[in-house]
Order: structure tokens, then sequence, then C-alpha cells
């Protein structure tokens, strides 16, 4: 069953310096963007992260601090990316946790508006997850009867998961043939930040951890307004800071 598109969409994958979104770094991005017509454009970019790339992480990806030497810096082809990305929804293997969150970190650190509010953001591992429990490389075996050669580099794992969720339409035909009735049957998380410090409970934004965890975000904002200004000094990510900010703003002018 091919994917209805109504508009074009953009497979995701990250090979990064480590796992924290408040720290670390890409190193190397691939982007499958597949248009409405079924039309595949890849683009592919290593990335000099501006800092070390731990042994650990090296050793997962093959990438070393030699071979992004000479590559660009996030900041001088953000532009580029964010040009490619125009108008498409989202999606990859734990893109929603982890790959999209980082990349909207980096944009946010050059200074990039990257508007997230009007894309779907399709998590490919999730439907995985509902229906088989397995790794991205089973999947692809399972799915599509390959063994995933070259695990890890970003741009086979981007294309893999591309053949995946073509291969999980044809098998599960209740997923519908839109990127609008795939979310709706996996469901869509609401979120508030993509680190979820904040979540949304009966539509209200709440603390996700810490001493407030459960707490109204604007109740404590308002009982306890230095607790903005340590979030702030802290090692939270820049999404996450952002929204903060918004909800701060958002109760001065109710206070207004």
């Amino acid at each position: 069953m091919p994917l209805q598109l109504q508009r074009p969409i953009a497979f995701i994958d990250l090979e990064t310096t480590g796992t924290n979104l408040g720290t670390d770094r890409i190193v190397e991005i691939a982007i499958v963007r597949i248009g409405k017509d079924g039309s595949r454009t890849v683009k592919r970019k290593l990335i000099n992260p501006e800092m070390p790339i731990p042994a650990g992480a090296s050793d997962i990806h093959g990438i070393t601090d030699d071979m992004v030497r000479d590559a660009p810096t996030f900041r001088q082809v953000g532009n580029e990316l964010k040009q490619f990305l125009e108008n498409c929804d989202l999606a990859g293997y734990n893109s929603n946790r982890f790959d999209i969150p980082l990349l909207a970190e980096e944009f946010l650190r050059t200074g990039l508006d990257f508007e997230m509010g009007n894309r779907r953001m399709l998590d490919v591992q999730k439907i995985f997850h509902m229906m088989e429990q397995r790794t991205l490389s089973a999947a692809y075996k399972f799915y599509c009867n390959k063994a995933l050669d070259g695990a890890h580099s970003a741009e086979v794992d981007a294309q893999a998961t591309w053949e995946v969720l073509e291969a999980q339409l044809e098998r599960y035909p209740q997923l519908g043939d839109t990127v609008d009735s795939i979310i709706k049957f996996i469901g869509e998380e609401p979120v508030v930040d993509f680190a979820r410090r904040f979540i949304f409970s009966n539509g209200v934004e709440v603390f996700n951890f810490g001493k407030h965890k459960g707490r109204p975000v604007t109740e404590v904002l308002k009982s306890e307004p230095q607790y903005y200004d340590w979030m702030m000094k802290g090692d939270f990510p820049l999404h996450t800071k952002q929204k903060l900010t918004e909800i701060l703003n958002r109760t001065l002018l109710k206070k207004g």
C-alpha cells in the first residue's frame, strides 16, 4: 500500500557525539526526502561538531575527529538543511525522542527558526514496537527480508527506515495510507518540549521532573519565580528553555 502524501516527508537519521540533547552535537546527518509524487532525494553531510567525538560514540558509528576536521559546522550548513526540509513532515526511527529534538537544538543554537508547529512527526519505531518489538536491523530483516549492511551509517539507516515504513503499509492495511492515518492509529503523544521536562496533563503543562513533578508550570512560576532563573541557567536543552519562556510570557500577559 503506497503512502499517500499531502506534502513531502523527510526521513532523518543522525550520528552524534552522544545522547544528551543539551550538550551533544551532530557529526553526520542524512535526509531521505520523499516527494508527493514518490520521488526520492537524498542529502547527506558530515558535520564538524566543534567538540571531540568520544571514543564510545566513534565505536558505534565509525566517525572520528579526523573525519570531520575539515567538514562544515552546523552553523555553516543549517540554512541549506532548513530549506531542504521546507514544508516537509518529519519521520525516522526513534526520531521523535532523539533525532528531531537534537536537530531542533542545533537549529536553535545557530539562531535559525525551524518551525515545528505545523509538521507531523512520524516515528516508524513506534509502529514496530506496537507490532513486533524489535530493533531497526531486525525490523529491516523482518519487513524487507534483507540484512541491514552498513547500520549506523546515517544514510543507510534513514533509507532503511523509509523501506520499513513502505513494508509496514503493505503488511498492516489498518494503518491507512497517509501520515495522518498512521499517526491516528499509533497515537500521538502531546509534546511540550522535546526533552519532556514538561508534559501535558488535562491540557495543562506540568513539570515532569524534580521536586515540582506533576505541578502546573504556571503555578510554580507564580509561587516560585526564581525557579525560572534556575532552569535558564541550568544545563537544560535550549528547546526546553524556549518553551519555559513561552509559558512564562503567557503567564505574565494573563497577569496584565
